[in-house]
């Protein structure tokens, strides 16, 4: 796959048992890592209800400001799962009942089980093209730069195997921690600068119980050995023996 440096994109979550509490989402932790490993930077998360017009809104302005959109939630068999529907609606296509879709259906089910539910899976926006699900058959679709994957982990999670295939990847984001038995108010100002000095590096402190965690992350190896290095040595000044770890 082609590779440049920045590559962005959005997650949009569809469904009221989210937003209820009912459920609890597990695909964002699954898809922000796989993303982070392609190179690719997941810059929004958006959380809507199964609501025609808040899914059209959301696909519309995600698609367009980012390079590729997940969605997960919403493609089943039942008169909730509107989200086919709706993204149909947002780029203003037509939802046909695809061939390759029912064939794939008929032959997991069987002729002879085959309902109007069930058939409601093989619906999906003319132009689209099918994502494989070889965890339950029903597909997924791809149209434009949005993926459109079901909300069960598992199959989120095989469907999300088959987008791969589609996808450029960026140049990946390296990590580097340094774990300190500091408050954030202590290193806060040389921090700062420190960012001021290096902004190709993405710079973050997280407290925790007992220290801070200074996080940095950038595609450029060199700037984040040396930006690292440089906080060791601003560290060490301000208190000798404060770090925990570095990994």
């Amino acid at each position: 796959m082609q590779n440049k440096d920045k590559i962005s994109a959005g997650f949009l979550i569809i469904g009221d048992e989210i937003l209820s509490g009912r459920t609890v989402d597990l695909n964002l932790n699954f898809l922000a890592k796989n993303l982070a490993e392609l190179g690719i930077n997941l810059n929004e998360v958006r959380v809507v209800r199964d609501t025609e017009n808040d899914i059209i809104i959301a696909v519309r302005e995600l698609s367009s400001k980012f390079d590729y959109v997940f969605t997960s939630g919403g493609i089943g068999p039942t008169h909730d799962d509107i989200t086919s529907a709706s993204i149909a609606k947002a780029f203003n296509d037509r939802l046909i009942l695809n061939l390759q879709a029912k064939e794939i259906l008929i032959n997991h089910y069987g002729q002879e089980n085959i309902n109007d539910a069930r058939l409601k899976m093989g619906y999906i926006p003319s132009s689209a093209s099918l994502l494989d699900n070889p965890v339950s058959s029903a597909p997924g679709f791809c149209i434009k730069n949005v993926f459109v994957m079901a909300g069960i982990p598992k199959i989120f999670q095989a469907m999300f195997e088959e987008c791969k295939k589609q996808l450029k990847f960026g140049k990946k984001m390296l990590v580097k921690e340094i774990a300190i038995n500091l408050t954030e108010s202590i290193i806060a100002k040389e921090f700062g600068d420190l960012q001021m000095q290096y902004p190709q590096v993405i710079m973050g402190s997280y407290p925790f119980d007992g220290g801070t965690s200074l996080v940095f992350r950038s595609t450029d190896k060199n700037l984040l050995e040396i930006s690292t290095n440089q906080m060791l040595i601003i560290i060490d000044k301000i208190k000798p023996n404060s770090i925990i770890k570095i990994s």
